[in-house]
């Protein structure tokens, strides 16, 4: 137990300031500690979020990694390899987006009742019950997504190219020729402009 006879010599007599400043001192000393083990904490959780959240991100990007991001990407890739094009951006605009068909588990019953009615005839009755339930699959980390049985792309409506070596007509036709032979694009649909080099 504490003794509060003992406490009350402390701080009395002679030794009183000498006390009290080592009291501070102790107290100064535990909230520099105490600080300094939570700011550790918040810092390795700091880096511990930072890490998770870019893992989310790599994850947002390879699933959102949808037909038309790819199609954009691979488009820039192959038309910088055209000679005298140089560095180029592709937008590519669409309808509608990409639609997943996923899978269903459809489960359906049917039965048949005979009733018989006032004037003496029978009649069958049926009634159909139907469930459908798009089916799931468990990825590693817990997480839930539906399976596909299809992937209906998006109509592609048209194409914004900028290049740097857009100003020479005989690259600006390959560029369009490009799109156009990829894509099923009409030229009238694909604008090619020279990219503004700061």
């Amino acid at each position: 137990m504490f003794n509060t006879e003992k406490l009350k010599k402390m701080f009395t007599g002679k030794k009183k300031t000498e006390n009290l400043i080592t009291l501070v001192v102790i107290l100064i000393i535990t909230v520099v500690a105490i600080n300094y083990i939570w700011s550790d904490k918040d810092k390795k959780t700091d880096s511990t979020m930072e890490n998770n959240t870019k893992k989310e991100s790599d994850v947002v990007k390879v699933s959102g990694n949808n037909v038309e991001d790819t199609l954009e990407i691979k488009l820039e890739s192959i038309l910088s390899k055209i000679s005298g094009v140089g560095k180029v951006n592709v937008m590519i605009t669409y309808s509608e987006s990409s639609e997943l068909k996923p899978i269903y588990n459809e489960d359906s019953s049917v039965s048949n009742t005979n009733e018989t009615d006032s004037s003496g005839g029978t009649r069958t009755v049926t009634e159909t019950d139907s469930q459908k339930e798009i089916v799931f699959k468990e990825n590693t980390d817990g997480s839930r997504e539906p399976i596909t049985q299809s992937v209906i792309s998006p109509k592609i409506e048209g194409a914004v190219v900028v290049a740097e070596g857009a100003e020479d007509t005989n690259v600006k036709a390959n560029i369009i020729q490009a799109i156009e032979a990829s894509t099923g694009l009409a030229t009238h649909k694909i604008q090619v402009f020279k990219m503004n080099i700061e």
